[in-house]
């Protein structure tokens, strides 16, 4: 069986070699993560023993992270999507720490990543019911962790689409 790498560099120390039927595989769950292992099984081919065991692998290894249900912010009343670009007033890994601790607990922020290319630190993507919650969030919570120097707000008008589905 010829292995197909996820990485090009098979010496970095989160390699892991994976094979067509891993990628139709991961393919799979991720359109639909409620699929059953015979589903799975007769769309790659294979017996639901051994593709049970792969998707057991492909966990063990760490690239199937978790499973998880998508849903419409909007329906739930959640209709402004924000990215907020974040400045930190020192860059030390404790500063940074600290941030990321307790950004997490907000349940406004979906995601945070620390960039580069730009003055700020992070970018944050959040999601409000309406411009009242928007500026108590801003105001009472985002700005009063410790560092916090500089935010910058950017609107989403309208999400062209989201992928989601890596192979």
């Amino acid at each position: 069986m010829t292995m197909i790498s996820r990485s090009a560099d098979l010496n970095h120390p989160d390699a892991f070699e994976i094979d067509n039927v891993d990628r139709q595989i991961l393919v799979l769950l991720q359109q639909d993560a409620r699929m059953s292992i015979t589903d799975i099984a007769e769309a790659v081919h294979l017996s639901a023993t051994p593709c049970a065991r792969r998707i057991k692998r492909l966990e063990q290894s760490g690239i199937i992270t978790g499973y998880h249900t998508e849903v419409n912010p909007q329906k739930l009343g959640y209709s402004l999507a924000i990215y907020i670009a974040v400045s930190m007033d020192r860059h030390t890994a404790e500063r940074f720490a600290q941030f990321e601790d307790k950004i997490q607990s907000f349940d406004e922020v979906v995601s945070c990543s620390i960039v580069t290319g730009r003055s700020e630190d992070y970018l944050l993507k959040v999601v409000v019911r309406d411009m009242a919650h928007y500026e108590e969030f801003l105001l009472h919570r985002l700005n009063r962790i410790e560092g916090v120097s500089q935010v910058h707000t950017s609107f989403e008008l309208r999400e062209v689409f989201n992928r989601g589905i890596i192979s």
